[in-house]
């Protein structure tokens, strides 16, 4: 194996830090989060997912969410508006990313393709941690006074497909965000 490639591969990787979620600038959000900022909390949905669907190996799960948004360091994130207008070639751009890796590029454009095609119970569940981390996201932004992020989490909502998913989902639009740190304050004496 020719580590020249990996270490290429892995700066390349690097790209998904400044490609931004252009999606959420629609609704006027300056510095949304970043491509791979959204594949971090994906793939720890997803490791969680994978284990409430009962899936024996979570961890593939998790791997999948790991590079399942690799091609935007090529060809950026269109949105939704956007990509009624233009088109990325994902699937070139992910072949031509990994074909240099050999064997392990092999296995990542696999990974990459269960999500894509969601050909497996895995890419099933890859994809639902996918979908409920922009759902969070939404929930987060219209919590913040983004009205138009319920369009989201409503989108969300239409393609789920495991139970798990819907689950979470309906929990998560009851749940305000800053709840997890309500009480964990430590109070100073006085």
């Amino acid at each position: 194996m020719d580590t020249k490639n990996i270490a290429k591969f892995v700066f390349e990787l690097g790209q998904l830090r400044r490609v931004s979620h252009e999606g959420w600038k629609l609704l006027g959000i300056r510095h949304p989060d970043t491509v791979a900022e959204h594949s971090l909390r994906a793939a720890q949905i997803g490791y969680i997912l994978a284990s409430l669907e009962g899936y024996a190996k979570p961890e593939e799960v998790c791997s999948m969410l790991v590079f399942h948004d690799m091609a935007e360091a090529r060809v950026g994130d269109l949105h939704k508006v956007a990509s009624r207008y233009a088109s990325a070639d994902e699937t070139r751009a992910a072949q031509e990313q990994t074909a240099p890796l050999e064997e392990i590029g092999t296995s990542i454009f696999n990974l990459w393709n269960q999500v894509e095609e969601k050909s497996t119970p895995a890419g099933i569940i890859a994809k639902d941690a996918d979908y409920l981390e922009t759902a969070l996201t939404g929930q987060e932004y219209l919590e913040q006074g983004h009205a138009y992020a319920q369009d989201w989490i409503d989108n969300v909502a239409k393609a789920l497909k495991t139970e798990s998913a819907k689950k979470l989902l309906a929990e998560i639009q009851k749940t305000n965000s800053n709840e997890w740190w309500q009480g964990l304050k430590k109070l100073s004496p006085t």
